[in-house]
């Protein structure tokens, strides 16, 4: 299968790349830059370019690319680059495919359970309405930016992503340092709910949202469990054999990250009801297990 994949160069792309390769797949990544290889093919999000060459036979697309979250202190200058980038380049990707004479069968378009905003001890799924905030407001926003490849009929999954455990990159990689250096404590009271995903069932999930037809609209991937920080504070400990005595309080996490520290300290119980209606299985559904994935 030939299938074209954009922020092929991040943490879960690049992970997602090279689970395709090996299985035989064609992967072809677009790139901000001159194309450099033979499979890559340009595209510009912030003049709505795409070159559409470059995706005809592709039977499906995997959109991912985005400023990171957590990547700087939420300015009002950074929050507008993290809007745009998603904003611009979805619609960029959605008016790309559905603009082809040959579609695509579907567009796996990224979004986040950032849509849920705050929602403390309540276990949410897809159902749930969207929150109030920054976050929810980007995503609600982010997923109606595909509706071109929508209105074109083609199948169109919006993944909206938890918190990837893995140790080379996103907002945990920067965790396992701390804790490895004996550093790591709860954030906070510890009791507001982390919604994770090891990074190898993230990328099985992208895969099955590819392979299976009845699977459209938001999907969440999280695990089947979410857990407190409280509770990742200890399995950090407990898989890492390191002590966690050092909460960082509430007030010293807002004057470092910000209006961002609202999203550190909230709540978010969100339970991947369509991934496992669907059939999906977790090669590791408890957080132990997804951090002894990502520190082997």
């Amino acid at each position: 299968m030939r299938i074209a994949v954009t922020g092929s160069t991040g943490l879960i792309g690049t992970a997602l790349v090279r689970s395709l390769r090996a299985d035989g797949h064609e992967v072809v990544r677009l790139v901000r830059r001159e194309p450099a290889a033979r499979d890559e093919v340009r595209w510009d999000p912030q003049r709505q370019h795409v070159d559409t060459n470059g995706l005809r036979g592709c039977a499906a697309v995997v959109h991912l690319a985005g400023a990171g979250i957590g990547d700087r202190r939420w300015t009002e200058a950074y929050k507008k680059e993290i809007r745009d980038s998603r904003l611009l380049g979805t619609a960029a990707i959605a008016e790309a495919v559905a603009s082809l004479d040959e579609r695509p069968r579907v567009l796996v378009s990224g979004s986040a359970i950032g849509y849920y905003g705050d929602t403390g001890d309540r276990a949410v799924d897809e159902s749930a309405p969207p929150g109030y905030g920054f976050l929810p407001t980007l995503c609600v926003d982010w997923e109606a930016a595909a509706a071109a490849a929508q209105e074109a009929g083609i199948r169109t999954v919006f993944p909206r992503t938890g918190l990837v455990v893995a140790r080379g990159g996103g907002a945990w990689g920067r965790l396992f340092p701390l804790f490895k250096a004996g550093l790591g404590g709860r954030m906070g009271d510890g009791r507001q709910y982390w919604s994770f995903i090891a990074l190898h069932d993230h990328v099985a999930a992208l895969r099955h949202l590819i392979d299976t037809e009845t699977l459209e609209g938001p999907v969440n991937l999280t695990a089947p469990e979410p857990v407190t920080n409280r509770e990742v504070t200890a399995a950090m400990g407990r898989v890492l054999h390191r002590p966690t005595p050092l909460p960082v309080p509430a007030a010293a996490l807002r004057l470092a990250l910000g209006e961002l520290s609202g999203d550190v300290l909230g709540s978010q119980r969100v339970v991947p009801r369509a991934l496992l209606d669907s059939g999906f299985g977790f090669a590791f559904p408890t957080v132990d297990e997804a951090v002894r994935a990502a520190s082997a």
